[in-house]
């Protein structure tokens, strides 16, 4: 890992709209986003040669090739586990090119899940083995997986409800920031949130992310090619993934305390390779498709002790000015839930300088994958 030491950057990067549909088809999303971001970077379609997206992603590497433009590529990757492979695309795109196995990377997520099914809708497909121990028993969707995490934590710590509200507000805050969130004309208020339907309790409907149409993509290059690129480099600092001894997904069922994750693995590592510490951390992107992810994620990251992620969320912590701003384009829960890639995307920008609710003076971001599931961080620097 020290070979990857700010030894590549993220130079461009692309978005199409985000909404709960979107005509489109998911490959035509992906190619959109990914020519934005390549022209972000003023770097030409075929000069990328290496690929990064997750084992979920339905637009296959010879389709984009084809369509896009590619020359030939020498390295493409996949990230098991749905959110939890987010940065770790990024992470295997800047190995490779670290490596001297390609020298313009791709990653990107395009996503139709505003529009289309659930995957757990899918009666004709055989259970996995780890899913056979939760939903025969009620645990059907993964609301319902982290809602029973959540009771533990509420009830071992002390933590309520007003604290999962702090997070869902700060979100939504800075989505009322963002033209291209979905949320951008809708204000949350904490009766709105309080008085709202539960999804699973103690989890109500703002505790969820959204389910969004929609694609994003990056690009990676080496840190002397990110000199001539149209925009200042955003440098990758150090990235990690984690998965725990002993991992049973979303619930941890097997380790010896539910309630420390593949987080902690993953930033265990994060820092180790890293120069910062949390207390460098200028801005933090953490995975939200549910608030009490993020109390996990301030005490796995290192931000605050056990037990004390609710008690961290108080007096505007989370919000521009506070300790530590979050999730500053909405985040899954107001911006778009695209599998945390815009999480990725709103990194680069607070580091540019260039986001809709921009930290003053931004020059380290943490970006999180999700929690509950194997997972991955990037340390981003300007």
């Amino acid at each position: 890992m020290a070979v990857l030491k700010d030894s590549t950057a993220i130079v461009g990067i692309g978005q199409t709209a985000f909404a709960k549909r979107l005509e489109e088809d998911e490959r035509t999303l992906a190619c959109r986003a990914v020519l934005a971001a390549l022209d972000d970077a003023g770097i030409a379609p075929g000069e990328v040669d290496a690929l990064a997206s997750y084992t979920m992603e339905e637009t296959d590497e010879v389709e984009l090739a084809k369509a896009v433009g590619f020359g030939d590529l020498t390295f493409f990757s996949r990230v098991p586990y749905g959110g939890g492979g987010s940065c770790a695309t990024v992470a295997h795109l800047a190995a490779a090119i670290a490596a001297g196995q390609a020298t313009v990377g791709v990653a990107w997520r395009s996503r139709k899940r505003g529009s289309g099914p659930r995957p757990w809708t899918d009666t004709t497909v055989q259970l996995p083995t780890p899913a056979q121990w939760t939903r025969p028993f009620g645990l059907l969707r993964p609301a319902d997986e982290i809602a029973m995490l959540a009771r533990r934590y509420m009830h071992e710590y002390g933590a309520t409800r007003e604290h999962l509200f702090n997070v869902a507000l700060a979100c939504r805050n800075r989505a009322n920031q963002n033209p291209a969130a979905v949320m951008y004309d809708r204000p949350l208020t904490r009766e709105m949130y309080m008085t709202s339907r539960w999804i699973s309790e103690p989890l109500c409907l703002f505790d969820n992310c959204l389910e969004t149409d929609g694609a994003l993509a990056c690009v990676v290059v080496s840190r002397e090619r990110a000199r001539d690129c149209r925009h200042a480099p955003v440098h990758i600092h150090s990235a990690a993934q984690g998965l725990p001894a002993q991992h049973h997904g979303m619930v941890n069922y097997w380790n010896d305390d539910p309630l420390t994750g593949p987080a902690w693995t993953a930033a265990r590592h994060l820092w180790k390779q890293s120069d910062l510490t949390p207390e460098d951390v200028d801005v933090a992107q953490i995975y939200d498709a549910f608030t009490p992810l993020i109390l996990l994620s301030l005490e796995g990251y290192g931000f605050c002790g056990r037990g004390e992620g609710g008690a961290f969320t108080e007096g505007g912590a989370l919000e521009i000015g506070g300790r530590l701003p979050i999730n500053t384009g909405g985040g899954g829960l107001s911006e778009a839930y695209i599998h945390g890639f815009n999480l990725i995307t709103e990194g680069v920008k607070q580091l540019r300088g260039t986001s809709t609710a921009q930290v003053p003076g931004a020059a380290t971001a943490l970006v999180t994958a999700g929690e509950g599931v194997p997972t991955s961080a990037l340390l981003l620097r300007s």
